[in-house]
C-alpha cells in the first residue's frame, strides 16, 4: 500500500463513522416539530427513569471508535496531547448538538447521561487511538501483520470494511440470518407476496444460501494464505452475533430464534456450493459472488413479512437502542448495493 493510501483511511473511515453515527442518532428523521422546550434544558435534567447502566455502556461504546478514529488522524499533523483532546472535544460537541437537535423528534428524549456517556466514549476511544491508532491503521506492525494475511491494498481494505459492515448487520433482529438489502422498510413499501409457511420457507432458504455463499467467496478473496478458515470464521462470528443481539435486545430464549428450517437448510446448502465453487478461478468466485449476492438481494425484497418474526420483535423495546436500530436498519438494507461494486469494479 502506498503511504498516500495509508494515510487517507484513518481520514475515510473517520468522515464514514461520523456520517453513520449522525444518521442513527436522529433515526427515524420524521414528524419533525417544537416541543416547547428550551434547546439545552436537558443539560440539567435529572436521571431519567428508563436510563439503565446497559444503555449507559452502550452510549459509550459507540463513541469511542469516533475517539479512535478521530485521534489516529490529527495524530499524524498534530502533538499528542492536542489530537486528544481535540478529538474527545469533537466526540462531546457531536453528542452535543445531535442531542440538542432530538428535541424537535418526538421519537427521541435528549438526554445529559447520553451526552456524558458518548463524551466518554470519546475519551477513551481517543486516548485508544494515541495508544495504537498508528499501528492498526498507519503502517505498525498490526497493519503490516494485515497486510502478510489480507488482500493488499486500497482493495484489500474495503472488502475487510465491507466484511466488518456485514458482520453488524447482523446485530438487526428484524431481518432473518444474512437477509440483507431489503429496501422495504426504508421506502415504506409493501410486501411484493403474501406469506404462505411452506413458500416462505423455500424462499428464506434460497435466500440465505445465495448470501452465504456470497459473502464465503468474498472471504475467500480477501484471505491471503487461508481462503477457507476465514470465510468459516466469518459465518461462525456472524451466527454468534446474530444470537448476542436476539439474545441481549429481546429475550435470553429467543437468541436462537434465528434457527429456523429455513436458514439452516440455507446456510448449509450455501457452504455445500462455497466448497465446489473454491476450485473456480478467482474471476470465476467474483463472478459468481455478484450473481448470488444480486439474487440474495431480489429475494429479500420480493419475500413476505414472516408473522412469527414479528411476533417475536413484539417483546423488542427499543428505548435507547433506536440509535443503534437505525445504524444497523441502514447497514442492512444497504449493504449489498455497496458490496456489489467492490466485487464488479474490482479485477485481479
Amino acid at each position: 500500500m502506498s503511504s498516500r493510501t495509508s494515510a487517507n483511511l484513518p481520514l475515510q473511515l473517520a468522515s464514514a463513522y461520523t456520517l453513520l453515527a449522525l444518521y442513527g442518532s436522529l433515526y427515524p428523521f420524521s414528524d419533525w416539530r417544537d416541543s416547547g422546550v428550551a434547546p439545552l434544558a436537558f443539560l440539567t435534567t435529572g436521571w431519567l427513569r428508563y436510563t439503565t447502566a446497559f444503555d449507559l455502556v452502550m452510549n459509550a461504546f459507540a463513541y469511542l471508535p469516533f475517539g479512535f478514529l478521530w485521534a489516529t488522524v490529527l495524530s499524524v499533523r498534530l502533538k499528542p496531547g492536542a489530537a486528544f483532546i481535540i478529538a474527545t472535544l469533537a466526540g462531546g460537541l457531536l453528542s452535543l448538538n445531535v442531542e440538542t437537535v432530538q428535541n424537535f423528534l418526538p421519537s427521541r428524549v435528549p438526554s445529559n447521561l447520553d451526552f456524558a456517556s458518548n463524551t466518554l466514549g470519546a475519551f477513551i476511544g481517543a486516548a485508544a487511538g494515541l495508544r495504537w491508532g498508528r499501528d492498526l491503521l498507519d503502517g505498525g506492525r498490526l497493519h503490516a501483520w494485515r497486510e502478510r494475511r489480507f488482500l493488499t491494498g486500497l482493495t484489500g481494505d474495503r472488502g475487510l470494511l465491507l466484511v466488518a459492515l456485514w458482520l453488524l448487520t447482523q446485530l438487526n433482529p428484524e431481518t432473518f440470518l444474512f437477509g440483507n438489502g431489503n429496501l422495504r422498510g426504508l421506502l415504506d413499501l409493501p410486501a411484493a407476496l403474501d406469506f404462505e409457511a411452506g413458500r416462505f420457507i423455500e424462499l428464506e432458504m434460497i435466500t440465505v444460501a445465495a448470501q452465504t455463499l456470497a459473502i464465503a467467496l468474498i472471504g475467500s478473496r480477501l484471505a491471503a494464505n487461508h481462503p477457507v478458515l476465514l470465510p468459516l470464521a466469518m459465518l461462525g462470528a456472524a451466527m454468534l452475533i446474530k444470537s448476542f443481539a436476539m439474545m441481549v435486545l429481546m429475550q435470553s430464549v429467543l437468541g436462537f430464534a434465528w434457527m429456523t428450517p429455513g436458514t439452516l437448510g440455507g446456510l448449509a446448502l450455501g457452504i455445500i456450493l462455497w466448497a465446489g465453487a473454491l476450485r473456480f478461478t478467482p474471476g470465476e468466485q467474483q463472478a459468481l459472488a455478484a450473481m448470488m449476492l444480486m439474487l440474495a438481494t431480489v429475494l429479500a425484497n420480493l419475500m413476505p413479512d414472516n408473522p412469527y418474526l414479528e411476533n417475536t420483535l413484539s417483546v423488542w423495546q427499543q428505548g435507547h437502542f433506536l440509535n443503534f436500530n437505525g445504524l444497523t436498519r441502514l447497514a442492512s438494507s444497504l449493504w449489498p448495493f455497496l458490496a456489489l461494486p467492490w466485487l464488479m469494479l474490482f479485477r485481479r
